[in-house]
């Protein structure tokens, strides 16, 4: 085994532990003897493998026996299995994986180089795909909307279609963000999806060409009767400069009321989410963060935003797939009493997250470090933030160019603003 690698899984396997981080137990089975495994002649014995020299130094001496088991492992897979040579990275990358998994929590795993890449892409405001607004939470991956003048728009994608196949491989079973991944990929390349579209007796085919999609994470424009619409999509590096222009822009015009966006807003950095709150509070807490030995950070509003005035009311979109920092930032606003909040329950993601890249180029692990709190103390994880007003936007209603979502936050606006 390359010492390199060894050096790896051992400093890995040392932090987490380090971190009190082994939350999964033991997994016990039973071991069937070769000579009954039906079709098997001539069953070859195999003696208990034993650690070598090498690994006992590379392991510290403290985790010598709880590893030997381990190198046993390796070893056995490196002299008898049948395909030879193994891949040590791929072996390498798979224990990293498994124990990230045995840690039992969905948000802290492992992101081989191309995963890591094409999630730091997104936060930087482009990627290369096909251009299209997903939902992650449903059964197959769903389009919400394909993206103005996409490779997604120009193939023909709507509102609603379910891709259940891609490249000919079945989905079923497989998550929608793992999906989300295999559309993504080099700009030029072409994959074939298979929609599920409402309405057709039979799958849909499209053949479509990657491109580099750049997306804007901050947009807005003036809505009837003086209303500021604002949009945010995630939460990354181009965010708040955006934001802060579309604000010039559109406080400039003397808005009676504002609409902030964050529907399908997966999140993002947690940075931002405070910067993002700040432009709408004028003071306070926008959230706690609490650590596992139950002490506390504490993130208070950056003074300065753009539009504090209270006199402005406001209402804030969310749904099932706002999550994370967008819920962060709906959270403070309506604990605070700056915003009133239309549409669903949020997604309840309130975990935080650190992005710990690998030496050798070798992805990242994604460890959960923290739980949030809003201003009030309400953690949301896995409940999600509860609207002031629940309104749900339907399949037909997309297809069709609806919005009553929208329609109700104007509504409470026009109530708030006394027309």
């Amino acid at each position: 085994m390359n010492k390199t690698l060894k050096i790896i899984l051992l400093i890995l396997v040392v932090a987490v532990i380090g971190l009190g981080s082994f939350a999964g137990g033991f997994v016990t089975g039973h071991l069937m003897p070769f000579a009954n495994l039906p079709g098997l002649q001539n069953p070859t014995t195999f003696t208990s493998p034993t650690t070598s020299p090498d690994q006992q130094s590379a392991t510290p001496e403290e985790l010598q026996t709880l590893f030997a088991p381990f190198w046993e492992a390796w070893t056995l897979v490196h002299e008898n299995y049948v395909d030879q040579p193994v891949d040590d990275i791929a072996l390498m990358r798979g224990a990293i994986t498994g124990m990230m998994q045995a840690l039992g929590d969905e948000h802290s795993s492992y992101m081989d180089p191309q995963n890591y890449k094409d999630a730091n892409a997104s936060l930087d405001g482009s990627y290369e795909g096909i251009g299209a607004y997903v939902d992650t939470t449903t059964v197959f991956l769903t389009i919400i909307s394909p993206i103005p003048g996409s490779p997604a728009e120009r193939a023909g994608l709507l509102p609603g279609d379910q891709v259940v196949a891609i490249d000919g491989e079945d989905m079923t079973g497989i998550t929608a963000e793992a999906a989300r991944l295999r559309v993504l990929g080099p700009a030029g390349t072409k994959v074939r999806l298979t929609i599920l579209r409402k309405g057709e007796a039979d799958l849909i085919e499209f053949d479509i060409t990657r491109e580099k999609i750049t997306v804007a994470s901050s947009s807005g424009k003036m809505l009837e009767n003086d209303i500021a619409y604002i949009q945010v999509t995630t939460f990354g590096t181009n965010t708040t400069p955006e934001l802060l222009a579309t604000l010039d822009e559109l406080m400039a015009k003397n808005p009676k009321g504002i609409i902030l966006d964050l529907r399908y807003n997966g999140g993002g950095f947690l940075s931002t989410s405070v910067e993002v709150a700040s432009q709408f509070i004028g003071e306070g807490v926008v959230l706690y963060e609490e650590y596992g030995n139950g002490t506390r950070t504490t993130y208070e509003v950056i003074p300065g935003g753009l539009a504090t005035d209270v006199n402005i009311p406001m209402v804030v979109l969310v749904n099932e797939g706002s999550a994370s920092a967008s819920e962060i930032v709906a959270g403070a606003l309506q604990d605070l009493g700056r915003a009133k909040l239309v549409g669903v329950v949020s997604y309840g993601k309130g975990s935080v997250q650190n992005w710990v890249p690998l030496s050798g180029d070798n992805g990242a692990v994604r460890i959960t470090i923290a739980k949030w709190l809003t201003p009030n103390e309400k953690t949301i994880n896995k409940v999600g933030l509860t609207p002031d007003y629940e309104v749900e936007l339907t399949d037909e209603d997309r297809i069709a160019g609806l919005d009553p979502q929208l329609d109700k936050a104007v509504e409470v606006l026009l109530e708030m603003i006394g027309k």
